[in-house]
């Protein structure tokens, strides 16, 4: 075997500076005008979304912003409502680098909008196990496809002159202990798999920050990690900011030593005059402290913070239409249709008299996965709403719930809410001190409250004791109503007068403080209440301090519990048993022409501060949709998840729609798809299980997280010794035409180092017109060097008419052929032949050609 040992730079072009070398002098000027106190000063937040300003160097507040499904801005409730984009795996299902560059731009106009300078997005980790609690904040499972899905994001939100933020960095695939987790990567894995996307993110995408992670890897926590100076700075010439994950940094010295620029949130942490008198003691070198602060001033500069230094970018704007336009097509553009027995979609409109849409998720669907995630849309159209508005009085569409999946009793819905006054629908918020002395109020339109930081202008957060939320409940239909709060410390509630509970509600011992934020304790009490009666309910919170944070929470986290307040009050009326309801689906799909059944995951099992623990759907929604099949063979399963759930009736159905959560326009986009005036566009960005079995962990052993697999994550496990063909693979996606794959066409031989084009041409054998995701896959047999069998090489997306004949043009890099060699602690080529093979996915290849990689 020769191996050829290539440059250590990344494959993509360098990053450089998006500031003339005229403003870089400016910058240094204006750090030489402060003082140690001033730069220290800086480099921590002063609340929970903004940094500090500083008037003598021209530097105004900056403000950040999560996340990845829409740009929240400050508020964390329905005040400030923000655009519901389709979530990352939806986003990396489409394949279009262009249709996700455009969102984006959109991206980037909401956030100049609520005045946010930096999005915290987008989040490439891996999707390791779909085990993983926030997998659907993440691409894929193909560290190539979520590299060239965050570039084209990446591009679009940065060319609208907002800096994005490439996180986790790195290792951060898992949510179990994940403050304290110490992920052991092998370096092969580390470079090929996890760090590959950051890389190409920050060379071709050239990305203005990253986030540092708050798990370690290989022994170092990734707020102190060598990576981030070796990799980032040395390897990579990364010259934008890196900050911490909320709350991760925890040291002074270490944490300072390392490429670590900006500690999150503020003002508290490990930093401050903790830094300063380090720097004074000689512990940490102030040229450290001023490189930071430069890179801050420099991220400021971009995003057009500093004064004198405008930003060269040009926002587009978007009015509402034009948001609810781009938000349908890219949801309908993600969405997989993973089988399609006997060509049962498109629905036919013209021979549909009755529908069924039936599922727990028709009618409240999910549009976005819990945790920072979380943005409040302005409007959501439900699957339901969608197809009766696109269906119009010419077809009857029924509706059942079929099952509750959930467990907990959700937020009070607007609809059960009205003010006390009279005035109208919703609640008035109160705070209050301990002497009941009051300090402030606000009306609210909704059950789930958040406060981070600020109780809003006026009220003096360290004053405020309790908060009071007072209500008068309103019966839509007659039964007994669950009515309660949930939430970390005491509760109190009150009906008609009448206290009903006094409690302190605590998490299990051990139980991380973000999953109780997520997933808090309830107390319910229930009511009877007539069709149309009224009834006042009051249900007060005490807030966690210090001290009750730590009796209530078995966590090191105490700065969160000071700084947030989150609770809600619970609602849930009247519902049919499960048995009732099941019975009654069945009995309207029988008399429906089709059944439609979306099903889904719920926030108790699919959110940031906890992973799963199984990946069949909750509740007895297996059997609802087998038993709605067995009254229904025209029965359509839309799977309403962001992240692999089993589907053990898959083949019992005429058609499953994979629909991840779609974001706002869900419904509309639904009835698109299922009526053929949109193709469901989407291929899978990561592998749908058949089973459980041999899927990766997330629980620590003694605090390390084993990556035992190694470079054989999800497809990649092929050929290997206990892995289990997916029920979908990865790429696999239906659309509304078929497909010839006819030639591949590449060089026979291709110098070390060079990048590679490929040519494969197809042909639209069907009736439609239609779009494809060709994708070229590269392999070594026979290699000497460990290998999956295969890898995803390229990708390229065409469009045909039928009979049309298309070219793609895959373009390979030359990383592809590439394997870190840690002897040589770089990129080398294991000089030999490669085989390309392409076609519809990873379990599908029917043209395949072989190439000679060597010296030229």
């Amino acid at each position: 075997m020769t191996r050829q040992p290539t440059t250590d730079a990344p494959s993509t072009s360098s990053t450089s500076s998006t500031l003339s070398a005229t403003d870089e002098a400016e910058l240094a000027r204006r750090l030489g005008a402060l003082t140690l106190e001033q730069k220290v000063r800086l480099l921590t937040g002063a609340d929970f979304w903004s940094l500090h300003p500083e008037p003598a160097v021209g530097l105004r507040r900056l403000v950040v912003s999560d996340g990845p499904a829409g740009v929240r801005g400050e508020l964390w409730d329905e005040r400030s409502p923000s655009a519901n984009v389709p979530s990352p795996t939806a986003l990396a299902a489409t394949w279009d680098e262009s249709l996700v560059e455009r969102l984006g731009g959109l991206l980037a106009h909401e956030a100049r909008g609520k005045g946010v300078d930096v999005l915290l997005a987008p989040t490439v980790n891996l999707h390791r196990t779909p085990y993983g609690g926030r997998h659907f904040e993440c691409f894929s499972e193909d560290p190539l496809l979520t590299a060239r899905i965050g570039v084209a994001y990446v591009q679009g939100v940065q060319g609208g002159g907002v800096a994005a933020t490439v996180k986790h960095f790195v290792g951060n695939d898992s949510e179990t202990q994940r403050m304290t987790l110490d992920a052991r990567i092998g370096e092969r894995a580390l470079r090929e798999l996890y760090l590959a996307p950051f890389e190409r993110i920050v060379g071709e995408g050239q990305v203005w920050a990253v986030m540092a992670a708050y798990n370690g890897v290989n022994g170092h926590p990734m707020t102190e990690s060598p990576l981030l100076r070796q990799v980032l700075h040395d390897d990579w010439d990364f010259d934008g900011l890196v900050m911490s994950d909320w709350f991760a940094a925890r040291t002074t010295e270490p944490s300072a030593r390392a490429a670590l620029d900006l500690v999150m949130p503020g003002p508290i942490g490990p930093w401050g005059d903790a830094l300063v008198a380090a720097v004074r003691k000689g512990k940490v070198d102030e040229v450290l402290v001023d490189d930071k602060v430069l890179r801050l001033l420099r991220l400021a500069a971009r995003v057009g913070a500093l004064s004198d230094i405008p930003t060269t970018a040009t926002p587009l704007h978007h009015d509402a239409a034009s948001v609810a336009a781009r938000l349908r097509e890219t949801a309908a553009a993600g969405f997989v249709l993973a089988r399609n027995e006997g060509g049962q979609l498109p629905l036919d409109r013209a021979v549909l008299s009755r529908i069924a849409v039936l599922g727990p998720n028709a009618a409240a669907a999910r549009t976005l996965g819990g945790g920072s995630a979380t943005v409040f849309p302005p409007y959501t159209v439900s699957p339901l709403d969608g197809i009766r508005a696109a269906l119009g009085d010419d077809v009857e569409v029924t509706h059942g719930v079929g099952v509750t999946p959930q467990t907990r009793v959700p937020a009070a819905a607007l609809a059960h809410l009205r003010h006390p006054d009279g005035s109208g629908e919703g609640v008035e918020v109160s705070f209050l001190a301990e002497d009941g002395t009051l300090l402030g109020s606000e009306r609210r339109s909704g059950g789930a409250y958040t406060w981070m930081g600020s109780y809003g202008p006026g009220v003096p957060i360290g004053e405020v004791a309790r908060v009071e939320v007072r209500t008068v409940i309103r019966a839509t239909g007659a039964g007994q109503y669950a009515i309660g709060g949930s939430g970390i410390g005491r509760f109190r509630m009150s009906v008609a007068g009448v206290e009903v509970f006094d409690v302190r509600l605590q998490l299990p011992p051990g139980a991380d403080l973000v999953e109780g934020l997520m997933t808090p304790p309830q107390r319910l009490h229930t009511v009877d209440l007539a069709a149309g009666e009224e009834t006042e309910v009051v249900l007060t919170h005490d807030i966690l301090t210090h001290d009750t944070v730590t009796h209530d929470v078995d966590s090191s986290d105490d700065a969160l519990g000071d700084a947030v307040t989150m609770f809600q009050l619970n609602l849930q009326p009247p519902h049919g048993s499960d048995d009732e309801e099941i019975e009654r689906a069945v009995e309207l799909a029988r008399e429906a022409d089709v059944a439609v059944v979306v099903v889904g995951t719920t926030e108790e099992v699919e959110s940031e501060g906890f992973d799963r623990d199984s990946l069949a759907l909750p509740g007895r929604q297996d059997e609802l949709v087998r038993r709605v099949a067995e009254a229904n063979p025209r029965t359509v399963v839309v799977v309403n998840s962001g992240a692999p759930v089993l589907l053990p009736w898959s083949e019992e159905v005429a058609a499953v729609l994979l629909a991840w959560f779609p974001g706002q326009e869900f419904g509309n986009a639904l009835a698109d798809v299922l009526l053929g005036i949109a193709e469901p566009g989407g291929r899978l960005p990561t592998g749908w299980p058949v089973s459980e079995e041999g899927l990766p962990a997330t629980e620590p052993v003694d605090g390390v997280l084993a990556y035992d697999e190694g470079l054989f994550i999800g497809y990649r496990g092929d050929g290997r010794t206990g892995w289990q063909p997916p029920r979908y693979a990865f790429g696999h996606g239906l659309g509304y035409t078929t497909w010839d794959y006819v030639s591949i066409d590449a060089p026979a031989e291709l110098p070390s180092g060079a990048d590679l084009t490929v040519d494969v041409r197809i042909r639209n054998s069907g009736t439609r017109h239609g779009k494809q995701v060709v994708q070229v896959y590269a392999g070594r047999p026979g290699g000497a060097v460990e290998r999956p069998l295969r890898w995803l090489a390229g990708f390229a997306v065409v469009e045909a008419a039928p009979g049309e004949e298309v070219v793609a043009t895959v373009t390979v890099a030359a990383r592809a052929f590439e394997h870190w060699d840690a002897e040589v602690g770089g990129w080398a080529v294991e000089l030999g032949t490669f085989t390309l093979e392409a076609g519809p996915s990873s379990a599908t290849l029917p043209l395949a050609v072989d190439i000679a990689v060597g010296n030229s």
